[in-house]
């Protein structure tokens, strides 16, 4: 008797180069977030220093700028993919080591090493994106990027939770220096993967890399509406997660249950969703599962407003955290297969750093208005908008798919 399909795609060789990658994205995040905010914070920075600091993260969202390189050269014998990947992987590894040597009390020298670290950190997302969507077939992705995202959650909780930690024991240097030697030991990788087959109608010189990808996207049908869908899909998700932690503080919750709860079961939470998430996309489709799963995202924002009403009830806590954390996982995965299937395979580096980039951006500029809202409004009323705030992702893919453009770009980008 034959195993499932998906059980196949699952243990194939394939998706463990796409999990392994996925770590490799995700340990260097938080090592410019709140690993450095933790070591400025102790280092005696104050809080307007400190926030000034989150600007380091706009290369996540620029990556787009100078992802038409990746497409464009082939700077290694290794190949267009993994010349890349060496050179970003390399790049990382230098820059957390001279952002080791930094001192809080030369800010300056500390921002300009902390957005070196983002900076080839964006790079690599380019690349290992762009790779993903080279090695998978289109009914793949789904399940490729909900391992994409477990490995990249795993490689944040080591960075972020274990990178705490070890500060307890040791100084934040030698944190940094630890992390450093985690990415150098992913370099082998650039040397064992296979390199993805070049495809004709790639681009053959450098201005082809940065002019054909934008005219090939923005000539597609609805091509702004489906940037604007990317833009509010995970709208309310991302504004009820930017201030979760002072919610759950505000009804009494502990540090401890916080962490317990929250941080580590709630982490499997968001792992199994995405799991889950990757098997029902290859079962039922993406487009399908961004629908349902879209709901079921708003649903479970829902939760937090009933939280807010009960107050500190522990079962309560760990009801809303599992059910938000597990749609979250659904959601993302569906979401990062849709924007991977939208792009065109001879131009996957520039048009998924363009579609990331607007995914980053809620991310990047949501928090100061969300603690706005939610002061004027308190929590139940706050998180009911987040509700609310998800509807009109769901109402543009109802449009879109019923004209039709979701099925039109996902043909053309074969």
């Amino acid at each position: 008797m034959n195993p499932p399909k998906w059980l196949t795609v699952l243990f194939s060789l394939r998706m463990l180069i796409v999990l392994l990658m996925g770590f490799a994205s995700g340990l260097p995040l938080l090592l410019t977030g709140s690993l450095l905010q933790a070591w400025m914070k102790e280092s005696g920075l104050n809080l307007a220093t400190i926030g000034l600091f989150s600007l380091v993260g706009l290369p996540y969202t620029l990556k787009f700028l100078w992802a038409p390189l990746c497409d464009g050269i082939t700077p290694l014998s290794l190949g267009r993919r993994r010349g890349w990947l060496l050179i970003a992987q390399s790049g990382l590894v230098v820059a957390l080591l001279w952002l080791s040597f930094s001192h809080a009390q030369q800010p300056l020298r500390m921002a300009l090493a902390a957005l070196m670290v983002a900076f080839f950190s964006a790079s690599q997302d380019v690349v290992i994106d762009a790779y993903r969507r080279e090695i998978l077939s289109d009914e793949e992705q789904g399940l490729g990027a909900s391992l994409a995202v477990n490995g990249y959650r795993v490689g944040m909780l080591l960075a972020g939770g274990g990178g705490l930690i070890l500060a307890d024991l040791t100084s934040f240097q030698e944190v940094y220096w630890i992390m450093a030697g985690m990415m150098a030991l992913c370099l082998p990788l650039g040397f064992l993967i296979p390199e993805p087959p070049l495809l004709a109608g790639r681009p053959g010189t450098l201005r082809e890399a940065v002019v054909e990808p934008f005219l090939e996207y923005f000539q597609r049908p609805n091509a702004l509406w489906l940037l604007l869908f990317i833009l509010l899909y995970k709208l309310g998700d991302v504004m009820a997660s930017q201030l979760t932690t002072p919610f759950f503080l505000d009804l009494g919750f502990s540090k401890t249950e916080i962490g317990a709860i929250v941080k580590l079961f709630g982490f499997w939470a968001t792992v199994a969703g995405g799991l889950m998430g990757g098997i029902w996309i290859l079962r039922i489709g993406i487009h399908r599962s961004l629908w349902w799963f879209g709901i079921l995202q708003g649903v479970s924002t829902a939760g937090f407003s009933i939280l807010a009403l009960l107050g500190h009830v522990t079962p309560a806590l760990a009801c809303a955290v599992a059910l938000e954390n597990f749609t979250s996982g659904l959601g993302t995965a569906a979401y990062t297969a849709f924007m991977a299937s939208l792009t065109h395979r001879c131009f996957t580096a520039t048009q998924y750093a363009l579609l990331s980039g607007i995914m980053g951006i809620p991310r990047v500029f949501i928090a100061a208005p969300a603690g706005f809202f939610a002061q004027s409004t308190g929590w139940p009323v706050f998180f009911s908008l987040c509700v609310v705030a998800a509807v009109p992702g769901l109402v543009l893919l109802q449009w879109l798919d019923r004209r039709k453009s979701l099925t039109a770009w996902s043909s053309a980008s074969v």
